[in-house]
């Protein structure tokens, strides 16, 4: 038998299965079969398809979104016009596409969701609060930074209001919905995108200067910083402190011990893990932003290599899991361990932004 011929047994074989096996739901939950069961057993039957549709759907509404072309997005919304992407325009775009991300995909927007399957959900929540947190940085660094001169400029009254919309909480069901909040921020970064894009105006500014962007990857640094951390303690650990450490004047509010073990529960293993994942991902979205904008910058500190390296191990960090639960084996034992797996990652990515860092401030 030739190998089409085999593939078409198989996908017959398969129809025909899928045929046999919905012919027979048709018939558990017919009217006439539930009446004839009870009342009992029809509400049981009833219950069991609720609760596996809601399964199913839930396992749809965790996928992970993909990447995008950030050129592209930005492109798009000013109908291919490639004129209009003056500096800063790709930047601007980049986070309300994230936004959009987080509120449009498949489920919308899972954390401040009360009723299932949302509600039972963990994995994707977890997701959208690392994304969102690189959203926030990102609007604060273009409302404080990006978009002003000099530390006395007057900022733009847009990003004023964007900035705080996005810090709003990120499980508000309702008085107002999170997602509302969210909106009017989008619709602020907008409003400047599209001052920025007019030739014609010149209040809109984005100064893509080195300054600025190391000012803002010194929040970036942090932000993964602490992310490594938690994910490095998933096997528990004895970290010497180091909190006042190189200032010998230095004092703290309460003493603290001279060695401290920390340890992730292992019911929050799964939330951190999922965390660092949005927040890569969003990062890595952003930084790709950062190349087009700052490209003139960073070739002339010879850092754009730098920061296309940094991209790279935030895309190693977006590789899909095998398994579906979080593997939380020792650091040399015989399983994986998914949470030092992406520590290492992030660590990696971290390192090269101290150094993107110091190239950035060198002249």
């Amino acid at each position: 038998m030739k190998t089409t011929e085999r593939i078409q047994t198989a996908l017959w074989k398969t129809a025909e299965w899928f045929k046999g096996v919905a012919w027979k739901l048709a018939s558990l939950y017919h009217p006439a079969n539930l009446k004839q069961k009870g009342l009992l057993a029809s509400a049981g039957l009833l219950i069991a398809a609720a609760l596996v549709f809601s399964l199913a759907l839930g396992w749809y509404w965790s996928q992970e979104p993909d990447s995008f072309d950030v050129q592209q997005v930005a492109l798009q919304r000013f109908a291919g016009d490639e004129a209009q992407l003056r500096v800063g325009v790709i930047f601007t775009s980049t986070l309300i596409h994230v936004g959009e991300v987080l509120l449009d995909k498949p489920g919308g927007y899972l954390s401040n969701d009360v009723m299932p399957p949302g509600l039972w959900l963990d994995n994707m929540p977890n997701w959208e609060y690392g994304a969102l947190v690189m959203l926030r940085d990102g609007a604060a660094a273009l409302r404080n930074h990006m978009s002003r001169s000099q530390s006395q400029s007057v900022e733009d009254a847009a990003l004023a209001e964007a900035e705080p919309r996005f810090n709003f909480r990120n499980d508000s069901w309702l008085f107002p919905p999170s997602e509302g909040e969210y909106r009017k921020g989008m619709k602020a970064l907008d409003d400047y995108m599209r001052r920025l894009a007019d030739p014609a105006n010149q209040q809109a500014q984005f100064y893509a200067r080195a300054d600025n962007l190391r000012q803002y990857l010194e929040i970036v640094e942090k932000r993964l910083g602490s992310l490594s951390q938690r994910l490095s303690a998933s096997v528990g650990q004895i970290r010497v402190n180091t909190d006042l450490a190189g200032d010998v004047g230095a004092k703290q509010s309460t003493t603290a011990s001279t060695s401290v073990v920390v340890k992730t529960p292992w019911l929050k293993l799964d939330d951190v893990f999922y965390e660092s994942r949005g927040a890569t991902w969003a990062l890595g979205e952003i930084l790709k932003a950062v190349e087009y904008d700052f490209e003139q910058v960073l070739k002339k500190k010879n850092a754009l290599v730098s920061l296309r390296q940094i991209i790279r191990e935030l895309e190693e960090a977006q590789q899909p899991t095998l398994s579906p639960v979080i593997i939380n084996g020792s650091g040399f034992g015989l399983f994986a361990n998914y949470s030092l797996t992406m520590a290492n990652y992030i660590a990696r990515a971290n390192a090269a932004i101290i150094d993107l860092r110091d190239l950035l401030q060198q002249g």
